[in-house]
């Protein structure tokens, strides 16, 4: 499995490698430029018109390879099909992530040239239309409980379990494309971030001693654990192919096309494996540029009406602008976040060693 899992990302990797290329050109051409914000970093202004849209390419080889492998390897196992591979929930919630309101923000943007895209209410909608379906098939298919890590117990939320996950996953896909403000930021976050998740879904289904058997009502552990791993994989495989593209100075920008889509990859990852709470160590980055945004608007309007005069926390928001206008360069902050990251991740996979 751990082959064929390295076959993914290997694979992923290598349809970003091709594509892009052609792909790159064709954007240059039709002008599908970003548009930076005045409000923005000074530094990013020279990023003006640089291709957006990259995360199709990333999206195309993660999906594309997750289906290969898993049709490949499901048919000896005579599961390609059936309802419990997890490949369908799987694709459901990245493709309609990107499809349903990640896509039609950038297409706004890029082509249609209007500076604000998709208003916040419409992606509200769309994210709670997702997370919603996607919270009612967990709840009904793998179960109301969450891992507790370090432990090998569960909590159940029972009915509390439907609007708590719809929730999370609004707020980790929101939280995703906050990340996605410096360049090859969230692509190295990903790499990392896919790989700790595909690790923890072979190691729940390569348990030996049956223990992670009474968590989840599958009776074939390989018809879910693996299609979830193959596109943890090969996300990750496909966030390394575009980071030789993205790194700065980036050649190309993934987009909310790009970043929707991880975001729905992580919650959904997390979701299946009933490991909501290693969200918080694993996208802990992700999470704090949400978190970061909330507290700057927060305490601008709180002192705003006690004092008539705004004040902020951060220099700017989300978080990794207020470093970079701390004087760290752009490549720096990227390090610092994977760092932080694959440290966290580490201890995240080891958080659930009763259950392997």
């Amino acid at each position: 499995m751990f082959l064929q899992c390295a076959l993914a990302a290997v694979m992923a990797m290598a349809v970003v490698f091709l594509v892009m290329p052609q792909f790159l050109p064709y954007l240059k051409k039709l002008k599908f430029g970003q548009t930076i914000y005045d409000l923005g970093p000074k530094a990013h202004l020279a990023k003006q018109g640089t291709p957006n849209m990259g995360g199709i390419v990333t999206a195309l080889a993660t999906v594309l390879v997750t289906a290969v492998l898993t049709v490949a390897v499901g048919v000896k196992g005579g599961w390609p099909f059936q309802l419990e591979n997890a490949l369908w929930p799987m694709l459901f919630i990245t493709v309609g992530c990107m499809a349903l309101f990640g896509f039609p923000d950038d297409y706004i943007k890029d082509v249609k040239k209007d500076h604000e895209g998709l208003k916040p209410r419409q992606k509200l909608v769309g994210q709670m239309i997702v997370g919603l379906i996607f919270s009612l098939y967990c709840f009904f298919y793998v179960g109301s409980d969450v891992v507790i890590p370090f432990t090998d117990k569960t909590w159940d939320l029972g009915l509390f379990y439907i609007p708590v996950m719809t929730v999370l996953v609004m707020f980790i896909t929101n939280s995703a494309n906050l990340q996605d403000g410096v360049d090859g930021i969230l692509s190295s976050v990903t790499v990392i971030g896919m790989g700790a998740f595909g690790l923890i879904a072979l190691f729940l289904g390569a348990s030996q001693n049956g223990d992670t058997l009474w968590l989840f009502p599958v009776t074939d552990t390989r018809a879910w654990f693996l299609p979830i791993a193959y596109l943890c994989f090969a996300l990750a495989g496909a966030s390394i192919g575009f980071l030789r593209y993205n790194r700065h100075p980036a050649k190309i920008f993934m987009g909310d096309t790009g970043s929707m889509f991880i975001g729905g990859a992580m919650a959904g990852a997390a979701m299946l494996l009933k490991c909501q709470f290693l969200l918080i160590p694993i996208c802990f980055t992700c999470i704090m540029s949400s978190v970061s945004v909330m507290l700057q608007t927060g305490y601008f309007k709180y002192t705003r009406k006690k004092t008539g005069t705004g004040k902020r926390i951060f220099k700017m928001a989300p978080l990794h602008h207020h470093f970079e206008l701390s004087g760290m360069k752009e490549n720096q902050i990227v390090l610092m976040y994977a760092a932080v990251t694959l440290a966290l991740s580490l201890i995240a996979v080891w958080s659930l060693h009763k259950l392997y």
